[in-house]
């Protein structure tokens, strides 16, 4: 069994949701702590999404983002016997020496941040060890991945600028998914440190604008970063209406960009408990399937390990320390 660390979920919204007091014990969402452990996992990174105002049970940013945090900690203290926070490669490395899993904070969304530098470093003393600069909208970062070309062409904003170098400073994992094309070449051009796009796949195979192209690939690539594979449909066929998530298409998706990025590139980032429709992996009780195929089609164990974990460990000692 092969030990993998995913960089992206939503569970902390789902559990908000059902409210519950323990994101561990959600058996109707696509992860709990019994299929964690079952996967043999070597962590989870958890974020906290920041869906759009006025939905009915949307509290303002600021009571939401205490909430899930609450219930980030709340529900690692349950089962400190397994799992326990993670802020670095040291301390994700330590636990997992200790036969524990590791959970990491994540925020989806920087609009909370609201064009404040102080705002990083309160978020980063809270434990948050990456952020996705921006979802759907346009936030104080920059603009978001569009089908509309004059959008997809902005950049980042004065203030995004200057929080990729802070974040640098802080070490705090930036995130390009979801972000404008104009927006990943400023980070990319202004990054001292390696960058992750934490769900994304490849925008040759798929064509959606939340993919990555080509260039950027080799781009994350050159500076060290990682992508984490996206297990939702609409990602993963070259129909971006489909629904339909196979292990034959995450497998496509790997291949080629492991062969564009080489293999200290690729990575995991489910999007379990954000995304829907029909899933052959939907769970971490699949995995495994994944990597058997992974291997069939002639990938070493050893370039399996990397995807599984060891290349987001590298990043993360790269960047966090």
């Amino acid at each position: 069994m092969v030990p993998y660390l995913d960089l992206h979920c939503d569970t902390l919204e789902l559990g908000f949701l059902k409210k519950k007091e323990d994101i561990f014990d959600l058996p109707e969402g696509m992860l709990d702590i019994n299929r964690m452990k079952a996967a043999g996992m070597y962590g989870q990174f958890f974020a906290v999404f920041f869906p759009p105002q006025g939905r009915e049970w949307m509290p303002e940013d600021e009571v939401y983002y205490q909430a899930l945090k609450k219930l980030f900690y709340t529900s690692l203290d349950r089962h400190k016997d397994c799992i326990s926070y993670a802020g670095s490669g040291k301390e994700a490395e330590k636990n997992f020496k200790e036969g524990k899993m590791s959970a990491f904070l994540t925020i989806e969304d920087g609009r909370h941040v609201e064009g404040k530098l102080a705002n990083l470093e309160r978020f980063y003393q809270d434990g948050v060890r990456l952020i996705s600069l921006t979802w759907n909208y346009e936030n104080c970062f920059g603009f978001p991945n569009s089908r509309e070309q004059r959008i997809m062409e902005k950049g980042l904003t004065p203030f995004g600028k200057e929080a990729i170098l802070y974040m640098n400073d802080l070490g705090m994992l930036i995130d390009v998914s979801h972000l404008s094309d104009g927006g990943f070449y400023d980070v990319i051009h202004l990054s001292k440190k390696p960058i992750v796009a934490s769900h994304s796949n490849a925008r040759a195979l798929s064509p959606h604008p939340r993919n990555l192209t080509d260039d950027m690939i080799r781009k994350i690539a050159e500076v060290g970063g990682v992508a984490g594979v996206n297990f939702y449909g609409a990602f993963l066929q070259p129909d971006a209406k489909s629904e339909k998530s196979t292990i034959e298409a995450l497998a496509a998706h790997i291949m080629y960009m492991n062969n564009l990025g080489g293999e200290d590139f690729i990575a995991l980032g489910t999007d379990f408990d954000g995304i829907s429709g029909e899933m052959e992996i939907n769970s971490p009780l699949y995995m495994e399937k994944l990597f058997t195929e992974l291997k069939r089609k002639g990938m070493s164990e050893r370039k399996i390990e990397k995807l599984a974990y060891k290349n987001v460990v590298r990043v993360l000692y790269e960047v966090l320390g």
